[in-house]
């Protein structure tokens, strides 16, 4: 385990599908998946294996989506934000975002500015949330800001370099892809694939992905 304890990266997939199961809109099970995310949140804050969760919102690939549902899922994700920013200060958590800012609503872009102004000086827990994020727009990016293409300089012109290599990356819904996730960050992560939709994912199930994880042996190509 690093000596900073864990970052752990969720995908929570399948909340359009566990609506569907229950006839259900699609924002529905983003609704439910949210309220999900923040009880997950509360003991990953809570654990001391754990110092950094990345949680990813919403893919590059996602504007793809029913207009509707897109609008639904930033309102969420907005509401979601407003409702906790004061609470980040009283758990001492850093809230910081990946991803573009350019193309989500302009209430949602300016919020997570300011959540991430007020948070920036908190050092107990990160909360990393990817909104409009792929892995390969994130490395072509980096790419434009910086003249060093050493391996060195494209890292530190990410979007955070400042946060730890992923340790571990749980996807839920059953599905065995990585899908353009934290590519670079994610070179020597280990994976845990669970079959449950995210919605039904639970503290429980985190926690057995967590404790195994501590049983493996991380050779990074060695």
């Amino acid at each position: 385990m690093p000596d900073n304890g864990l970052h752990i990266a969720i995908i929570p997939d399948g909340n359009r599908r566990w609506a569907k199961t229950r006839t259900l809109k699609p924002w529905e099970g983003h609704k439910v998946a949210i309220e999900n995310f923040r009880t997950l949140t509360d003991w990953c804050r809570e654990d001391s294996r754990v110092n950094t969760l990345t949680v990813w919102c919403f893919s590059t690939e996602n504007w793809k989506r029913d207009q509707k549902e897109i609008d639904m899922l930033m309102g969420l994700l907005e509401e979601y934000l407003e409702k906790e920013r004061s609470t980040f200060l009283e758990n001492k958590t850093r809230f910081v975002h990946s991803g573009r800012k350019d193309r989500i609503p302009a209430s949602l872009s300016a919020l997570i500015a300011e959540v991430e102004e007020e948070t920036k000086d908190q050092t107990e827990f990160t909360l990393h949330l990817a909104i409009d994020y792929g892995g390969k727009d994130e490395i072509v990016r980096a790419l434009g800001k910086t003249d060093d293409k050493s391996e060195d300089g494209i890292s530190a012109a990410l979007d955070h370099p400042e946060l730890s290599d992923i340790d571990l990356i749980i996807r839920t819904s059953g599905e065995h892809r990585t899908s353009n996730f934290f590519l670079w960050q994610a070179a020597y992560a280990e994976w845990d694939f669970i079959d449950k939709f995210f919605p039904d994912f639970s503290v429980e199930d985190l926690e057995t992905s967590v404790t195994t994880f501590a049983d493996r042996t991380r050779r990074f190509g060695g």
